[in-house]
């Protein structure tokens, strides 16, 4: 067995600790801080030293990737027993850590594919987060909500992960720490939660998300933020806001790989293969999620939830529209500079060619089409609110992109920029009009 392995069997077991969290009541704390004390202070050598130290651990000869983490589960504790985030929560995000490493881990020992590595720790994460929180539900004679704990535990999953593929390993007590807040938001506004709405959830998105990297659409971020976002659209708003979501994500893609050997010829192809990473994904769906959100906690907020509706489409109209008329826009010759209209070469940040705008009206169309099928309440007129938002945000990208985009203000952030522009002109004038 390697050294990470059982270092990671270790993890796993003193994560357990946070079962007892019912039964010690406000002392939850407790076994957490001790481990990090003696983590910390006491084990500088032998076999437990040797079980538990990472490479940084034993050149400074102390367990600090340990301490770290039973920090972090100390802090979550007593989140749980004087703040209120919910005990099951906290079970849920030390567990979805610990057994999530443990399962990836093991799958390390047979195959090094980051695929089969981040689906070892969403299957061992999402087992452990469920079983965590039916758990505590045992030891508190509460009922067990089948389909609740398993949007969560899943939900808990895609984050941890997501964050490790982006951290380090020694972030691991922030990893922790950031999965149990989102947690205890996702409770909140998971309000009503089916068994057939988190099943399809769940099958549809991960089968999305598989097809999308094997495909080679996504890199592995970029799927878990995909099927992290998935999943809470359709959780959270239904399964006609997941139709404009992969609306965007599938004819984006598909516009992404259209003549790319072309686009890498003059210099205007996306890096890895057109492979959308978290960057890229988030920086087009960050508001749409936001959106989202907005949506289900819209009681609280008392905003029509139908506003938060509009302006998640219109920013999707305008990922899109941006997507279409960049990928096939750059195609053609003779760009000109938006702002003063002279002649650009191809790639330009802020070039646009009159193609390139017919296909970004063309795609905030296409969004807007589908609104008007699949989102309820969505007339002929709230689709051209969609439509009008797509294209704003469209030329405010172009914009930003003449004036402001460089190394501080880079094309994700810029992306960011334009689907806000849009989700706002949306949102407001659904506002005005309907």
């Amino acid at each position: 067995m390697q050294p990470t392995l059982r270092r990671a069997g270790g993890f796993a077991l003193v994560g357990t600790l946070a079962v007892a969290a019912p039964v010690l009541g406000r002392a939850a704390f407790v076994p957490f801080a001790a481990v990090a004390v003696l983590a910390a202070f006491v084990i500088t050598d032998g076999p437990l030293f040797d079980l538990f130290a990472r490479p940084a651990d034993r050149r400074e000869g102390r367990l600090n990737g340990l301490a770290g983490f039973s920090l972090a589960a100390a802090g979550l504790a007593i989140l749980a027993t004087e703040l209120g985030l919910p005990t099951d929560l906290y079970v849920a995000a030390v567990f979805v850590l610990a057994y999530g490493n443990l399962g990836k881990r093991l799958v390390a020992e047979t195959s090094d594919e980051p695929f089969l590595g981040a689906a070892g720790f969403g299957v061992g994460g999402a087992v452990a987060g469920f079983a965590g929180q039916a758990a505590v539900s045992s030891l508190t004679s509460t009922s067990i909500a089948v389909p609740r704990f398993a949007f969560l535990a899943v939900a808990g999953t895609l984050v941890a992960a997501l964050f490790r593929e982006m951290l380090f390993e020694r972030d691991d007590p922030l990893v922790m720490l950031s999965t149990g807040l989102l947690l205890w938001l996702f409770d909140a506004l998971a309000v009503s939660v089916g068994v057939v709405d988190v099943g399809a959830a769940l099958a549809v998105t991960v089968a999305l998300g598989y097809a999308s990297y094997a495909l080679g659409a996504a890199s592995v971020a970029g799927m878990l933020s995909g099927v992290l976002l998935g999943l809470l659209v359709i959780v959270f708003g239904g399964f006609g806001w997941f139709a404009v979501l992969i609306t965007f994500f599938g004819v984006g893609s598909l516009s992404t790989k259209f003549r790319y050997e072309e686009k890498k010829r003059r210099g205007i192809a996306e890096e890895n293969e057109g492979a959308r990473g978290t960057g890229n994904v988030l920086g087009n769906a960050a508001v749409a999620l936001l959106c989202v959100i907005c949506f289900a906690g819209s009681q609280s907020l008392s905003v029509e939830g139908a506003v938060f509706q509009f302006a998640f489409a219109g920013s999707m109209a305008a990922a899109l529209s941006d997507t279409l008329s960049s990928e096939i826009g750059g195609l053609y010759d003779s760009p000109r500079l938006i702002t003063t209209l002279e002649p650009v070469p191809p790639g330009t940040d802020g070039g646009v060619t009159w193609q390139g705008e017919v296909f970004g009206l063309l795609g905030a169309l296409v969004v807007g089409g589908v609104a008007l099928a699949l989102l309820p309440g969505v007339s002929p007129t709230g689709a051209g609110v969609v439509v009008l938002g797509g294209v704003v945000g469209m030329t405010a990208d172009s914009v930003l992109g003449a004036t402001v985009e460089g190394p501080r203000f880079g094309n994700e952030a810029v992306n960011f920029a334009a689907t806000f522009v849009g989700a706002v002109v949306s949102g407001l004038v659904a506002l005005a009009l309907l």
